[in-house]
């Protein structure tokens, strides 16, 4: 039970839900908005979050679609995890999300929920950083579409009020090889200790991580010294792990040595999956 009371709101459009966003801030009810509510709910009962109005962004059709677009695919941000995997549209983004919970938190965690949401690890957005996903924001002017690494360093960054409907990718990295790995303390569904995507477009592997630093992130130079041919895969991924070690995070659920042990095993299955033609 939520023990507070808040106003609730189901507007139609992104337009109508921007407005009201700006209306409801001006009057000091501090509005949130409400897509699968897994986080924002569970937050509230236990008095982490509060707020004085909910926006349900769950009957504006730009944020519940989910399909082709020429050739592109498009996935809205009220899309839950479950469906997302269950299109097949984007593989990697779908088995990347099928890990995130069990199965039936899996049909409430949304796309934009688990971008946008408190919880750290942020493991969707890897597959969408390697895929340079377009993300389509609403403000107060209008529908604008931006790369995805206009508005994500970390963590998602968009102006006050403004919504996020939806993300694409294109077919091509939608469909190129892939391969995800993660590694979890004790059990399959669980908090990542260090979790890697990897995509490989024209011959070339682009890697995103999330658990092993206070964020999800994919960083270029690194890249660089995974497709370093010149040297063999072992000490790749010593030397990309020493890149890594300044940062690394240390709690209650791993060390930063277990998290970078974890996460150089890792690698190796990735360059074991590209080595034996296991990377799908």
């Amino acid at each position: 039970m939520i023990p507070f009371d808040f106003a609730y709101f189901r507007p139609d459009s992104a337009a109508e839900a921007v407005s009201l966003y700006q209306e409801l801030a001006r009057s000091g009810m501090e509005p949130v908005y409400y897509g699968g509510g897994s986080e924002l709910l569970t937050m509230a009962r236990v008095g982490n979050r509060r707020f004085g109005a909910v926006i349900d962004i769950k009957a504006i059709p730009d944020c519940t679609a989910i399909g082709e677009e020429g050739e592109r695919f498009y996935f809205g941000s009220a899309v839950s995890l479950g469906a997302i995997e269950r299109s097949g549209l984007f593989p990697l983004l779908g088995r990347t999300g099928a890990r995130i919970a069990d199965h039936t938190m899996q049909q409430r965690i949304t796309l934009g929920g688990n971008l946008a949401g408190t919880i750290r690890y942020r493991e969707c957005v890897l597959p969408l950083l390697l895929a340079d996903a377009g993300m389509t924001v609403f403000t107060n002017d209008g529908a604008q579409s931006v790369s995805i690494h206009q508005i994500f360093s970390g963590r998602l960054d968009l102006p006050t009020g403004a919504l996020l409907t939806g993300c694409s990718v294109s077919r091509e990295f939608a469909r190129a090889r892939h391969g995800h790995v993660k590694k979890t303390k004790n059990e399959k569904i669980d908090y990542p200790i260090a979790t890697v995507c990897a995509l490989e477009t024209d011959g070339y592997l682009r890697f995103a991580v999330s658990g092993v630093h206070e964020n999800p992130f994919r960083d270029m130079a690194l890249e660089e010294i995974l497709n370093d041919t010149r040297t063999v895969p072992r000490l790749r991924a010593d030397k990309i792990v020493e890149e890594l070690r300044p940062g690394a995070v240390s709690d209650v659920y791993g060390s930063s040595e277990y998290r970078l042990f974890a996460f150089k095993r890792a690698i190796m299955e990735i360059f074991a999956m590209e080595r034996e033609g296991a990377m799908v």
